[in-house]
């Protein structure tokens, strides 16, 4: 048989997917397993959205719809990003497909030509180094280190450029580290990319979810010409607990609009009417609901983060938005626990698994290898069991 694609063969199965699809096996099997892997609300969806929903479906609203999205949604995303963001876009500048994750795919495709060059800070979402891959791009990590708050400066930027570079990608507020760039620190970062004619992919999903009173800056909003380097991805799943529902959205200059539109048409056709349909309902209706979320979060992670450093061998750096922590395991590499030698942060997260009956997710993919990502879009009940079961976990190290 003739050899498989070369690009599709170098993808790797995402981390967060394996390790949560491990942890539901075994709950399936009747273990007492505690879930910190997937990034999803743990709440459901609002139920006007949900109603919107069953009234399309009465309405027949089970047709294709434009490639690209409905009007209707094009405009709702429009007024959420002006009310919230003060940014000015037209529909035809909205391009709607099934996921923020596809539409970040989307934007590769409208950008990245073989052999371009596409900035990645790390740490970083598992799926950003694979989608460049897939589009025939090079990766070129930045590292961010713990102690400069996992963000990347505007020298570290300046420094990773080179005439292959095409676009970076900014993940703000952050998955795993949930980090916030301030505006001051958005506008080094923007002004440098203006400078070489880099193209920003701004992944602002967790937009929403920002703590201790910070307000979000984005940064197609600093300014008429970094807008036009930027693509903004956005959607419904994590402010309005609608993963499931698969759309997302990115906005864009008309001209990389365009061209991400003509991708959609001959690649998903469109995305789902009825899930259009509620997201209209989403974007245009009550907000309270994503403040209770929000509110939520927030005290969820102030008790894992003030719990978590109290642990001897752990400790994080408490995040600013989105809903995740970085756990610090540097001191237990080289260790044994349970009787499992700890040489990487994979190595920790199947002993814990399996010892701990705690699934949270090793930070290799994600270009952090001594760290582990905690999820807490999970009830408190679970964060202190699961908190519980570190300490019981840790206290099995061999000194």
């Amino acid at each position: 048989m003739k050899e498989l694609s070369r690009l599709a063969s170098q993808v790797q199965a995402s981390t967060t997917m394996a390790i949560d699809a491990l942890a539901k096996q075994m709950k399936a099997d009747g273990v007492d397993v505690i879930g910190f892997g997937a990034g999803e609300p743990d709440f459901n969806t609002p139920d006007h959205i949900k109603a919107a929903a069953v009234q399309a479906i009465a309405d027949n609203v089970t047709r294709y719809t434009p490639a690209s999205g409905t009007v209707q949604l094009k405009q709702a995303v429009c007024s959420r990003m002006k009310e919230d963001c003060g940014l000015e876009y037209k529909p035809s500048q909205v391009v709607v497909s099934s996921g923020a994750k596809h539409c970040v795919y989307i934007a590769l495709r409208a950008l990245v030509n073989p052999g371009d060059e596409v900035i990645l800070p790390a740490p970083f979402w598992v799926s950003y180094l694979e989608l460049i891959k897939m589009v025939g791009g090079t990766p070129v990590i930045v590292t961010a280190q713990e102690s400069a708050g996992f963000k990347m400066t505007a020298q570290q930027l300046q420094e990773s450029i080179t005439p292959k570079t095409k676009a970076l990608i900014l993940n703000n507020p952050s998955n795993p580290t949930g980090m916030v760039y301030s505006r001051e620190e958005l506008l080094a970062l923007a002004q440098v990319c203006i400078e070489h004619d880099v193209y920003i992919i701004s992944d602002e999903i967790y937009y929403s979810l920002l703590y201790d009173g910070m307000k979000f800056t984005s940064v197609a909003s600093l300014g008429e010409e970094i807008r036009k380097h930027t693509i903004l991805i956005n959607g419904v799943s994590k402010a309005y607990a609608m993963t499931g529902w698969r759309i997302g959205y990115a906005l864009a200059d008309e001209a990389v609009a365009k061209v991400m539109s003509n991708y959609l048409s001959h690649s998903t056709g469109s995305p789902c009417a009825i899930s259009q349909a509620a997201s209209v309902a989403a974007l245009n209706g009550p907000q309270d609901e994503v403040e209770t979320m929000r509110q939520a979060f927030e005290e969820r992670r102030n008790y894992i983060v003030t719990r978590m450093n109290q642990i001897e061998g752990v400790s994080c750096i408490k995040p600013e938005g989105a809903f995740y922590v970085m756990m610090n395991i540097e001191k237990l590499l080289g260790k044994t626990i349970c009787g499992e030698i700890i040489c990487t942060s994979d190595d920790f997260c199947s002993a814990f698994l399996k010892h701990g009956l705690v699934a949270t997710v090793p930070c290799s993919g994600f270009g952090a290898p001594n760290f582990v990502r905690w999820s807490y879009a999970t009830s408190m009940e679970n964060i202190h069991k699961g908190l519980d079961r570190l300490e019981q976990f840790l206290s099995g190290v061999e000194k």
